[in-house]
């Protein structure tokens, strides 16, 4: 006997490839929101600091110490969001002139470099956010904690091993445009394209 399995509305097995991989699409989508979030806010924080500094002469308690902290979330979750995507600045003078089965083989190994790099980046910033903890430092005017920052800096270095072991795993396993993430809008999916020299 021969169970079938329910079909979604695009005639998809339900719980198959393409849900797992729109699944971690959307959570890949949703890391770059927090990224673009963070912009926001330094973007934020600058401008009230000058704006108050200058038409004021008043300053925001703290905001040397929160725009700092709130800078070293930005870079870290940034990171997640351009390691993922591989639209960091590259020097790709070999990768060009290679073939596409050794255009592959290059991403691989630059892939697991940054995996492993940004994984002991990882480990050594969560160090930092257990003693940052352990210490209670905190901001010079308000007193607010300091590892809280840190923790979410830290987070923001998880999710780009994450998206980075993702990336990986596409390019090992899966076909060549399989690093390449689909775009969900809504209900209908969308791949993005690559410019082809």
């Amino acid at each position: 006997m021969t169970v079938s399995a329910p079909l979604q509305g695009d005639g998809v097995l339900a719980g198959g490839p393409v849900v797992r991989r729109r699944l971690t699409d959307r959570m890949i989508a949703a890391i770059e929101w927090c990224a673009a979030i963070f912009v926001g806010i330094v973007a934020l924080d600058i401008f009230l600091s000058v704006a108050l500094r200058k038409l004021f002469s008043v300053q925001i308690p703290d905001s040397y110490d929160l725009g700092k902290m709130l800078l070293g979330t930005l870079i870290f979750w940034g990171i997640a969001a351009t390691s993922y995507r591989g639209s960091h600045i590259t020097v790709d003078l070999l990768w060009g002139a290679a073939n596409a089965r050794w255009k592959r083989a290059i991403d691989v190994f630059a892939t697991l470099v940054l995996l492993v790099v940004v994984t002991v980046q990882t480990v050594m910033l969560f160090d930092k956010v257990r003693a940052t903890y352990v210490d209670h430092l905190v901001t010079y005017d308000l007193a607010i904690a300091t590892w809280p920052f840190y923790a979410v800096a830290w987070l923001g270095d998880v999710c780009a091993v994450l998206l980075i072991a993702i990336r990986t795993w596409r390019l090992i396993f899966g076909s060549a445009d399989d690093a390449e993430p689909v775009v969900v809008v809504g209900r209908a999916a969308v791949t993005t394209v690559k410019a082809v020299e």
